[in-house]
């Protein structure tokens, strides 16, 4: 056979099947006639002691010693003609059997296979533009059918993915621009205008710099997110109480600042993790439960245990959210709409998304549910620190 025809993928299993099918009959059908053989000459053998031991022919009558063994000798001589034609027959049949078997296991081994030419043809053809493609493999539930709908489900998988991935490149393109747009315009301005004061230069240098600060802020988070979405290659001890502690302290003056009543309940929270993203998912928490506020707000922080696993709970008062849109918070560049205490302004829709993604990495779980007045309820659970942890 040509070695090309022979690397095809099905074509090499189907000659194995083949030939596996082939072997498996030829080796029982060769054994069934060794059995047949022996069992018939065992016969042949105990039908010649019989006739020795009594002296007597087949009718019973008694007979003269010389015909005995002449006719003794005639039987041995018949049944091993008999014998050796039954091994020649059953030779030409075992060949010929061998034939029909090598046919039908090629036949069968080719319908066996069939969905496996269909799901290969299928996958050839699906790319990152046809990802909504399915290999849809029906008939009865066996393991190419598993295999089939293992794959659609990665397809599936894959396909929301990359549509995630679209939208993100179009939404950090659009958050990029408009910055980028904006200081153009800006050193347009200053360039065109000849009576430009030194004031009125300081005042666009002044802005220049806060917009490329923003960008700055936008680029780590955009790193950070796409950092975060993979698993962690070292876990440490870590106790989320002092982790919140430490990132209470950098965050007390700015709600001061806004207003807002800033109510703890720190209690022991032994975890494992990495500390760096754990800090950032308390500060990115602190950030937007302050941020997304109303005046005179307030804002709770708490960490404690539950059923041996560690929690952290961040809630505030705020604009009143639709449960229905609960789960865009994930999302990134989204933003519900309400009212802020930041009045800058300078939150891109990514903070929650890193959160989602820190707490994905740390195979934890996140829950939010709004509140009864207006706000927000953020809680996530780690799981229970194992005694292989290494401490920090």
């Amino acid at each position: 056979m040509p070695r090309a025809w022979l690397q095809q993928p099905h074509r090499t299993i189907r000659l194995r099947l083949t030939l596996l099918y082939g072997v498996l009959f030829l080796a029982s059908a060769a054994l069934l006639l060794t059995i047949i053989y022996v069992l018939v000459y065992g016969a042949t053998v105990n039908d010649f002691a019989i006739t020795k031991n009594t002296g007597h022919g087949a009718t019973g009558f008694h007979i003269h010693p010389i015909a005995i063994r002449q006719l003794r000798g005639q039987a041995v001589i018949q049944d091993v003609a008999d014998l050796h034609q039954l091994l020649i027959w059953s030779a030409v049949a075992l060949a010929f059997m061998a034939v029909v078997s090598v046919a039908l296991g090629w036949l069968v081994a080719g319908r066996v296979l069939r969905p496996l030419r269909v799901m290969t043809a299928t996958v050839r053809e699906i790319s990152a533009r046809n990802l909504h493609a399915r290999l849809a493999i029906g008939g009865p539930r066996d393991e190419l059918k598993d295999l089939a709908d293992t794959f659609d489900a990665l397809l599936g998988r894959l396909q929301v993915a990359f549509n995630t991935q679209r939208r993100f490149v179009a939404n950090a393109s659009h958050e990029l621009r408009t910055p980028l747009t904006l200081q153009r315009a800006l050193i347009e301005a200053s360039l065109s205008d000849p009576h430009a004061t030194l004031e009125e230069a300081r005042a666009s240098q002044t802005r220049l710099l806060e917009i490329g600060e923003q960008q700055e802020r936008l680029l780590e988070a955009l790193l950070t997110l796409a950092s975060t979405e993979a698993d962690i290659d070292q876990r440490r001890a870590v106790d989320l109480a002092d982790v919140t502690d430490a990132v209470l302290l950098t965050f007390r003056p700015e709600a001061d600042r806004l207003g807002l009543d800033l109510h703890t309940r720190v209690a022991r929270a032994p975890t494992t993790g990495d500390q760096e993203l754990l800090e950032r998912l308390v500060a990115n928490l602190l950030g937007n439960a302050i941020a997304y506020n109303v005046p005179n707000g307030e804002v709770n922080v708490a960490t404690g245990t539950n059923a041996g696993r560690a929690f952290l709970s961040v809630s505030n008062s705020g604009p009143v959210i639709s449960p229905d849109e609960i789960d865009r918070l994930w999302q990134p560049f989204q933003r519900l709409a309400g009212d802020r205490t930041d009045p800058a302004g300078d939150h891109h829709g990514l903070g929650l998304s890193i959160v989602h993604a820190i707490v994905e990495a740390h195979h934890a779980t996140i829950t939010a549910r709004p509140g009864a007045d207006g706000g927000l309820l953020i809680e996530v659970t780690f799981p229970a620190r194992t005694s292989s942890a290494v401490a920090s």
